[in-house]
């Protein structure tokens, strides 16, 4: 009988209740109590959600990330959160994943949080693990335990999901540049430690995430693999060691000789290596198989997957289990909570609940033939036949305007240096310009006014004023700060990737697809279910308006092609290169009909513009070849007195600096402030051509940055970049912060752009 299981299920709920009992709970609204309440009530429907599954994981779920989980699981905690302050260890929990407890208040200094960064090439991000030459390593498995403890009560067969040794040393950072590796030994003790509580718990299978195995590995870290391993050999635990996200490749035949009882391929981005890991791996060992796509929506195309499955299932038959491809944290819930998407678009997706569906359909028609789920097997043979033939997909108007791309399209009018000068005389900006990336706090007022427009309990004119009131606040409350250049606030939109979608053709919707990004903040990404294009104008409205209100210049915010395309559901019957550019041709006329209408300054976010890297670095230039194509397309049609900025976050650029410079803005906005200001070491190496604004503190921490860490970061950069070529900003969008925090810390920003620009001129 062929196994089903799953390697994760979303965390927030399907009503986003962790999120909000996470808020809550920080503005100590409720308890440490309730919060843990909310938490297990989630997890008991969860469990019960997938309880057609012959294995149950447990250990999935997680407060705010399941790296940081693991940190503390170890015992790996930097000492800035505990020592004199206050408060338990889920305060300690909270100060690491976000600069401040529920207890911690502005008196309190609290800590810096740890550093985040994107989880392989998803949009969930994970907060860095710290390692310290002397970093020693403590076993503190309990709530884990408990959570086996409370599963058994509603499923007889659970799999605890863990974080494997390797890949939590890779994904960590030295602090003092000692060598990550030498700490294995003391790990893989701690290790050893938790599967012998785990054997006592009475587990028997063990999920071991190890998904650094679809990247290049040195030597050395493959012997890591070998060494850990091999010494782990000491419980009667099986292991399955779990891969997603990517091919083996030359790594195949190290995860088949590994000392473990069975091996999970993510056989949707590695389908070619099926037959070749069959070949491989033992045959005492297990293959586990991901043949539902855990990172996209549409549904499976269950006939096609049972040609290719049935023989796997006929030469393995009880060694094959069955899973989706990776862990469902990446789709959303419960597809039966869209009432309001379109009926056709909605038969042609599953969501995480769907995908277990799709899992046990599969199951079922190996172990008892296809006969015994024939009905299933023929509406979905329908829904993919729609889909394929849908005239919504296809138009012809796009195709031919992307065969009408030349290169000329993607090339300002002149060089970065000529247009340059031709900017300085036309904004007249001070030495380090301030200025912000684009939202500013999004209140409970402004959320409430755009719900009662979407329900019709407003009139559109009556939307429209109110926007514009919140528009004027925004640009008031900029000028009393003392910003060079301002932003409108983006009071009207809902999320960067969403609000565009909305207004340009080939999107679809949900009400209820939320996905976490992290902790509590969530994201609904849009569906691009066909070729994209741009009816109308999205933002010039809005913008021109908010010029009207100010003399200094208004910089008009746009998505970029690439992080509109990695932050949707993308459509799957095409290249995304092809999708890219049909995104790129649509932002292109937006950017130029700001510059129609006056705006001077037009920022194209591609915060998403890394995430999209292949995970070995042998495929990075393919990439990086069509995405930054895409964005001078989108970007390079103005003229030279237009200023074009793009802005970036919470990933490693400093190995693709190049490669963003290749994409010619005129100003970039990148994150530097979790990291401690580490980017700027790319420019030890890289100069750098054009300006930059190194994000100067972390809006994604309720801390306020004092004057002396903003300047004492700009002096770092100024080691490595020119004055003149600098800006200073905030590090993220501000709309998740609360207007009591954001006006102290951007005049705290002020102060030190004007304190830096003095010195400046006191020493020419």
């Amino acid at each position: 009988m062929i196994t089903t299981h799953n390697l994760g299920f979303p965390r927030i709920g399907g009503k986003r209740e962790l999120k909000f009992a996470l808020e809550r709970y920080w503005k100590g609204e409720i308890a440490e109590s309730a919060l843990l309440d909310v938490a297990a009530e989630l997890r008991a429907r969860h469990w019960g959600q997938q309880a057609t599954l012959d294995w149950v994981p447990v250990g999935d779920f997680s407060l705010y990330d399941h790296v940081l989980d693991t940190s503390f699981i170890l015992g790996n905690v930097p000492a800035r959160a505990g020592g004199e302050l206050p408060g338990g260890e889920l305060d300690r929990y909270f100060r690491i994943a976000r600069g401040r407890s529920a207890i911690d208040t502005q008196a309190c200094a609290c800590v810096h949080a740890g550093e985040m960064t994107k989880w392989f090439d998803t949009n969930y991000h994970y907060i860095v693990p710290e390692f310290e030459k002397h970093t020693r390593f403590s076993l503190n498995a309990d709530r884990m335990l408990e959570q086996i403890r409370q599963a058994r009560q509603q499923h007889p067969q659970i799999k605890p999901v863990i974080l494997g040794p390797v890949t939590y040393l890779w994904l960590g950072k030295s602090k003092d540049g000692s060598d990550k590796l030498a700490l294995l030994d003391d790990l893989l003790s701690a290790y050893a430690q938790w599967f012998h509580a785990l054997e006592q718990e009475g587990v028997t299978w063990v999920q071991v995430d190890e998904p650094v195995l679809v990247v290049e590995l040195s030597d050395t870290w493959k012997y890591a693999f070998r060494k850990a391993y091999f010494q782990l050999q000491t419980t009667r635990l099986k292991l399955l060691l779990t891969t997603y996200f990517g091919q083996l490749q030359d790594n195949l035949q190290l995860a088949c000789e590994l000392p473990v009882a069975g091996v999970h391929l993510d056989a949707i981005s590695a389908a070619d290596e099926v037959a070749k890991i069959i070949d491989w791996l033992p045959s005492h060992k297990i293959l586990s198989l991901g043949v539902v796509n855990g990172r996209n929506v549409w549904n499976t195309d269950l006939s096609q997957t049972l040609d290719w499955l049935e023989p796997v299932a006929a030469r393995l038959q009880h060694r094959l289990w069955l899973a989706p491809s990776c862990s469902l944290l990446h789709v959303p819930v419960d597809l039966l909570s869209e009432q309001k998407l379109d009926t056709e678009i909605r038969a042609w997706l599953a969501f995480a609940v769907q995908k277990l569906d799709e899992v046990k359909l599969l199951a079922m028609a190996l172990n008892q033939g296809r006969d015994s789920v024939a009905a299933q097997l023929r509406e979905n043979h329908a829904a993919i036949s729609s889909r394929k033939r849908s005239v919504r997909v296809h138009r012809a108007d796009v195709a031919a305007r992307v065969t009408t791309i030349d290169e000329s399209m993607g090339v300002r009018q002149s060089p970065y240096p000529q247009r340059a000068a031709v900017q300085r005389q036309k904004f007249r900006l001070p030495l380090f310009p301030a200025t912000t990336i684009g939202s500013f706090p999004q209140t409970q007022q402004i959320r409430k006014t755009r719900l009662d427009f979407r329900t019709g309990k407003i009139s559109e004119p009556a939307y429209r004023q109110a926007m514009r009131h919140e528009i004027e606040i925004c640009v008031h409350e900029q000028e009393i700060l003392g910003l060079d250049v301002l932003v409108h606030g983006e009071p009207e939109r809902n999320d960067m990737v969403e609000y565009f979608g909305e207004q340009l053709g080939g999107f679809a919707f949900t009400e209820s697809g939320w996905v976490q990004s992290y902790g509590s903040r969530c994201v609904k990404p849009p569906i691009i279910y066909g070729d994209v294009s741009h009816p109308h104008d999205i933002t010039v409205e809005w913008m021109r308006y908010a010029q009207s209100l100010t003399q200094k210049p208004m910089k008009g915010m746009l998505t970029g092609p690439v992080t509109l395309l990695n932050w949707s559901f993308v459509r799957d019957d095409q290249p995304r290169a092809e999708t890219c550019l049909q995104l790129a041709l649509a932002i292109r006329d937006e950017v130029l009909a700001l510059e129609q209408a006056g705006i001077g300054i037009i920022q194209i976010d591609e915060a998403a513009l890394r995430e999209g890297l292949p995970l070995r670095k042998s495929q990075w230039g393919a990439y990086l070849d069509w995405a930054i194509r895409a964005f001078r397309i989108a970007a390079n049609g103005v003229k030279d007195a237009t200023q074009i900025h793009t802005h970036m976050c919470y990933s490693e650029f400093n190995d693709i600096m190049s490669a963003i410079a290749r994409m010619d803005a005129d100003v970039i906005t990148i994150e530097t402030s979790r990291s401690n200001m580490e980017l700027l070491d790319a420019f030890d190496q890289f100069q750098y051509p054009n300006e930059i604004g190194p994000g100067v503190y972390d809006i994604h921490s309720p801390n306020i940055p004092s004057v002396e860490s903003i300047v004492a970061s700009m002096q770092q950069a100024l080691r490595r970049i020119p004055a003149q070529r600098l800006w200073v900003n905030p590090d993220c969008g501000l709309k998740t912060r609360a207007w009591e925090e954001v006006k102290p810390a951007l005049r705290n920003m002020v102060i030190a752009s004007r304190q830096l620009a003095g010195d400046i001129n006191q020493s020419a």
